[in-house]
């Protein structure tokens, strides 16, 4: 190349100095570093939040970004309610708010001010265990238990709701509750035994 431009020269000659600037800057006293200012964010207040949990009130500060689950897990210690996908995708983290399931991973705690929440930890009368916990144990229904809680709590709400009339129709609505140990069968009839003996089942 005999005919070099004097303009790419001069462009050559400015991305050097350029970079050799922004190389140097961490080095520099008071250079402004714009990129890791503009990173910055400020934290949210906290929030007042009055959260009644297995019958007992608990009243919080806590960020406006905190989810029920994080808020049972990190801030009350119940830690019955597993995370999982954090999507609502696999119900580890079933509860029961004012009697109906929800996935606590997707519920902001700050939303769920004085609403009634039941976590596996508040389903056994003292030494008494819930009908469905007996049955999970005579039937067999966890292996690894992570997603345990969730299904029983989820199975709560099936037999509550009235629709464990049969196995295939457990299936339907227990579908929202994954087990990657695929203790399924195990499960169904722990439901079906927990909700004959409630009177639940639908007859017809």
């Amino acid at each position: 190349m005999t005919d070099f431009n004097p303009a790419r020269r001069e462009l050559l000659k400015r991305s050097a100095a350029t970079g050799g600037a922004v190389a140097a800057a961490p080095f520099l006293p008071n250079a402004a570093q714009p990129a890791a200012a503009q990173g910055v964010t400020a934290t949210p207040a906290p929030v007042a939040v009055v959260l009644r949990v297995n019958g007992t009130e608990h009243r919080l500060a806590l960020d406006p970004r905190t989810t029920l689950l994080d808020a049972l897990r990190e801030h009350l210690h119940l830690t019955g309610s597993k995370k999982g996908c954090g999507l609502g995708q696999c119900g580890a983290c079933t509860v029961l708010m004012d009697g109906k399931r929800v996935k606590s991973c997707l519920s902001l705690a700050a939303l769920v001010d004085g609403r009634e929440i039941t976590t596996i930890e508040g389903l056994a009368q003292g030494e008494r265990l819930h009908p469905l916990q007996a049955a999970f144990i005579e039937r067999d229904g966890f292996q690894c238990g992570y997603c345990t809680s969730g299904q029983i709590m989820a199975g709560v709400a099936c037999i509550a709701e009235g629709h464990a009339g049969s196995a295939q129709e457990i299936r339907d609505w227990m579908s929202g509750n994954l087990c990657r140990c695929g203790a399924y069968d195990h499960i169904v009839a722990a439901i079906q035994d927990a909700a004959a003996a409630a009177g639940s089942v639908r007859k017809g």
